[in-house]
């Protein structure tokens, strides 16, 4: 399993992530809670996202779509914003035919709440930040 590197918001200091666990990722600083972002593909997708205690966000995207890198700085935010409530989870479409298929994945991006391992909510196509976020909000509340 992969671990990434974030900053935390709070202090500064760089953090490993590991793309599952238990909990919830704290600074090991300032123990503030940490932005979630993990890789997930047909093999992991379960342990990283279905398992997540925290509501999680999933990026169907592809390197070659334009619309997908716009938006993504967006939901890097919205991950930034909202850490220790959500978890970001990005799937290469190129990578994960299995997930395309089982989610009837037909364009990119297409973001996806998940709640629990449910799907909650999904919505083709990128979006600004604030409205992405009304988005998660919603789709969280109907289902906490």
């Amino acid at each position: 399993m992969i671990s990434t590197t974030v900053a935390c918001p709070n202090c500064g200091k760089r953090n490993r992530v590991p793309a599952a666990a238990d909990g919830i990722p704290q600074c090991g600083n300032c123990h503030q809670p940490l932005p979630w972002i993990a890789e997930a593909g047909d093999d992991t997708f379960a342990e990283v996202a279905e398992r997540s205690a925290l509501p999680v966000i999933v990026d169907f995207w592809a390197d070659w779509c334009g619309p997908c890198r716009m938006v993504t700085p967006a939901l890097e935010q919205l991950s930034q914003d909202m850490a220790g409530r959500v978890k970001l989870v990005k799937v290469d479409v190129d990578r994960s035919p299995r997930l395309s298929e089982r989610f009837a994945i037909k364009h990119i991006p297409t973001l996806m709440m998940m709640v629990r391992g449910e799907v909650v909510a999904q919505r083709a196509g990128g979006a600004p930040a604030h409205e992405l976020r009304r988005w998660v909000e919603d789709a969280i509340k109907a289902r906490t």
